[in-house]
């Protein structure tokens, strides 16, 4: 059966959503490239090879076009900075998500210890807040409908065909929250072909991971297709009280998507996606070597000069329920129509999560100095956008016009028990003894056997968020010669935000009953002064203490025009240079945890000139790029160590002015027949041009911390005719440099904490594979090991808890995993 085209409305769609940001594949090579699942997609173009030809010449590398709004485009002419990662590479490293790769795409970081709060960083660029106030600086796209808030922001790898990473503002492209650059995840359509498959690896730390997939062509106007996976394992970490283990996986998800040819120029597709995580939180390390009683009280303040090393430190956690949790769905409606002048797509989109997220935030399992927090959330976001696009003998051109609303909901929790109320006292307030503690002992000595201790105590602030977003935008590829083209584009943006605050009065009900009781019998003004004064200070909120039991709420509404510029001159067939101006815009916002606040939106402006290349003759693609950009109010999640005088320190929004500059090389280059290499770098200078850290340090001028050189390397080698088949080598290495202090860097735990070990050192990871596979690919067997020489580092030190019970934990990198994988398709 025939594969019927698509409208090239659907290549627009599918692709990037821009007339200039084309579908861009990383450059493949004509013997491991598969074909398209439909002949407008991608395809790979291949000259014939000449028979005089030296056997062992590699073949010429292919020319990757896409065909969209009636023309095509090779890759190399495509004017921008990106990096793509096919489904083969995802694959070949046996990623579940894209933390699990990010060494590999330089100038990426991708913080997965917690999925239901992922952390995405590009060119230095982040937003570390997970609040519901807050937006991303680094947008992520599925098919091209935003994901919203960090709880749906990653999603375990379901029938993905390809990840296209762009480095940069795509703010007039993809729109708001695209400042830093787009994430853009593309999964494969129904064809018209029956297609079965599955897949299962085996590894240690009880890996189990399987998928499904069935294609299933209903007539020849419709086709389903279905894909299931589950990802399991017992986790690389266990705790050396309880025998718990941290670290697992325990995630499943099922993809659905109908595709229906009302005509050959109208179609619609309809998609759902659900996934269910349920595993344990991320394990916070404890630095301070702790007796087994769990009524020690740490030594305080903590000494840095002690503190173990987390890479060998025995994991003690007690959170109370601990959990990260997520149930997940999506529905996408589009619906595309080609006219003889062009196109129109529509795309409707409704995103619904509830996440749960409970651990340990003190690293030991001591009562008196136990502090778990809690971060629950709840979203539902519905998508609309209409795009016509076209093209002329001058200029090809895309425009259209969007709407987003969101509805969120979270709740902060931390909790406690008195005993480590207990402790806090004894810390802030420079007391001799444990008030409670005391006050039992008293009222023991004179017959009354009342504790005060064990108690539970719970503070929360919760929030809810409404927000709306309106968009029209427009851009244009000007033909101006054969060889050289000017893009112009703009989006114009408007947020509308309402946000509240309920700062909760803290609940200790067995605490206070006690309390009440001593108080009606006239003993607590028998206390001496000192416990008075610490019963005084416990009788309302010691964690959130703004605006208790008072509703807050917020309104505000920006406007922003986002503008790009783009030329670009082919010099020869082969080589092209482009020069870029580009605008993006971040939403302002609020920080969930301080009431009232709120902060301005983020704006970027991006220069940028590069050079794609090919040299067929040496079957060679080499690009390069520099940069420079300036980011003005940068929101970054910090601690702010002035509540410690009168409580748990808070992690609170601070807004900085950077710049950077930069410079990015990527080379592919297949010498011979079945050898592949690869290279892909990243240089960055970062500083701040204006910043005030919350502890009163000025770090203008600074460092930001980026790494100043990242890359990967790679080498894949195919050997055909092994038992009938083709075995296949590849080896993956990733470097990033180490951090780049600051005076701010010590507080909040990303450079040098002790002389027992490193924080923010430089990263290595390797990558291997061993792939046969029959002919045909009908079935094949392959061994991988993902981080081969077990290299593990600190990630960082939290001090949330330093300042008041003298307890930092750390995290560290997971050990080397490894397995071996089944497959077979029909």
């Amino acid at each position: 059966m025939s594969i019927r085209p698509r409208p090239l409305s659907m290549c627009l769609r599918q692709l990037l959503g821009g007339t200039a940001l084309l579908l861009c594949m990383q450059p493949a090579f004509a013997d491991d490239t598969p074909q398209s699942q439909d002949n407008t997609a991608a395809q790979t173009n291949a000259p014939a090879t000449d028979s005089k030809a030296d056997p062992n010449k590699a073949k010429l590398l292919d020319n990757i076009t896409v065909t969209a709004q009636s023309r095509s485009q090779e890759m190399q002419s495509v004017p921008i900075p990106l990096q793509i990662v096919t489904a083969k590479q995802i694959d070949t490293l046996a990623a579940t998500d894209i933390s699990k790769m990010d060494m590999f795409v330089p100038g990426l970081v991708v913080g997965g210890d917690q999925p239901t709060q992922p952390r995405y960083q590009l060119r230095g660029i982040s937003t570390g807040d997970f609040g519901v106030g807050t937006e991303p600086a680094v947008g992520v796209y599925i098919d091209g409908v935003y994901a919203a808030r960090s709880g749906g922001a990653m999603l375990a790898f379901n029938d993905v065909q390809r990840i296209e990473v762009l480095k940069g503002p795509q703010g007039t492209l993809f729109g708001r929250n695209a400042a830093a650059g787009a994430i853009s995840i593309v999964t494969n359509e129904p064809s018209d072909h029956l297609e079965l498959k599955g897949r299962v690896r085996l590894g240690n730390e009880g890996k189990r991971y399987a998928d499904a997939l069935i294609n299933l062509p209903i007539n020849k106007d419709m086709a389903l297709r279905v894909s299931a996976l589950t990802n399991q394992s017992e986790g690389w970490i266990k705790d050396a009280a309880t025998g718990k283990r941290y670290g697992k996986d325990d995630d499943w998800g099922t993809r659905t998507v109908f595709r229906w040819n009302f005509t050959d120029n109208t179609r619609m597709l309809l998609s759902w996606d659900h996934e269910k995580l349920n595993q344990a939180p991320q394990p916070a390390i404890g630095l301070i070597s702790l007796s087994n009683d769990t009524n020690q009280r740490p030594p305080f303040p903590a000494d840095p000069n002690t503190y173990l090393n987390p890479l060998h430190a025995p994991l003690y956690n007690d959170a109370v329920g601990a959990a990260e949790t997520r149930t997940f769905n999506g529905v996408t409606l589009s619906f595309d129509h080609s006219f003889g002048w062009g196109s129109l797509v529509s795309t409707t989109a409704w995103r619904g999560f509830d996440t749960l997220n409970k651990g340990d935030y003190d690293g030991t399992n001591h009562i008196v100095s136990y502090l778990d927090t809690a971060n629950i959330e709840h979203n539902n976001s519905w998508y609309q956008e209409f795009k016509l696009s076209g093209t002329t003998g001058i200029a090809d051109w895309v425009g259209g016009v969007s709407y987003y609303q969101e509805q969120a909901r979270q709740t902060s929790q931390t909790n406690i028990f008195t005993d480590s109320l207990d402790t806090m006292a004894m810390n802030l307030y420079h007391l001799d003894a444990p008030p409670l503690a005391s006050i039992g002992e008293g009222l023991t000595a004179l017959g009354l056997p009342v504790s005060l201790l064990g108690d539970p105590w719970h503070e929360a602030i919760s929030n809810e968020g409404k927000f709306k977003a309106y968009a029209a935008f427009g851009d244009v590829i000007w033909h101006v010669t054969d060889r050289f083209n000017v893009t112009t584009g703009i989006r114009y943006t408007r947020d509308e935000k309402q946000f509240s605050w309920y700062n909760m009065p803290r609940s200790a009900p067995q605490y206070d009953a006690t309390v009440a009781m001593l108080q009606q019998a006239g003993v607590i003004a028998m206390l001496p002064p000192e416990a008075q004064f610490a019963l005084a200070q416990f009788s309302n909120n010691v964690i959130f203490t703004d605006a208790i039991g008072v509703p807050v709420q917020k309104k505000n509404t920006w406007n922003n025009v986002s503008p790009r510029l783009v030329l670009d001159y082919k010099f020869t067939d082969d080589v092209m240079g482009y020069f870029s101006v580009t605008k993006g815009y971040k939403a302002g916002g609020y920080n969930s945890v301080q009431v009232g606040s709120q902060f301005a939106p983020e704006k970027v402006i991006n220069y940028e000139a590069g050079v794609k290349t090919v040299f067929p003759e040496q079957n060679l693609m080499l690009n390069s790029s520099v940069y420079y950009y300036r980011y003005d109010n940068k929101q970054s999640l910090t601690l702010d160590p002035n509540t410690a005088g009168s409580g748990v320190p808070r992690y609170l929004v601070n807004s900085t002015d950077q710049e950077a500059k930069g410079l990015e090389v990527e080379a592919l280059w297949q010498p011979i027949t079945g050898l592949r290499l690869n290279f892909t770098g990243a240089y960055i200078d970062a500083t701040y041009r204006k910043a005030m850290a919350d502890s009163g340090v000025d770090l203008t001028g600074q460092p930001t911390g980026e790494p100043k050189f990242s890359y990967t390397a790679g080498v894949g080698y195919t050997l055909q005719g092994v038992f009938g088949g083709a075995m296949e080598f590849d080896l993956n290495y990733g470097y990033r440099g180490p951090t780049r202090c600051n005076d701010d860097s010590r507080l909040q735990g990303t450079c040098v904490i002790s002389p027992n070990f490193k924080v923010g050192e430089s990263q290595q990871r390797t990558d291997a594979r061993i792939d046969w596979r029959a002919p045909g690919d009908h079935w094949g067997i392959g061994l991988f090991a993902n981080n081969l020489f077990n290299n593990r580092y600190v990630t960082g030190v939290n001090n949330i808890s330093t300042t008041v019970f003298g307890t930092p934990f750390a995290s560290v990198t997971p050990p080397r995993t490894w397995g071996v994988e089944f497959r077979a398709k029909l």
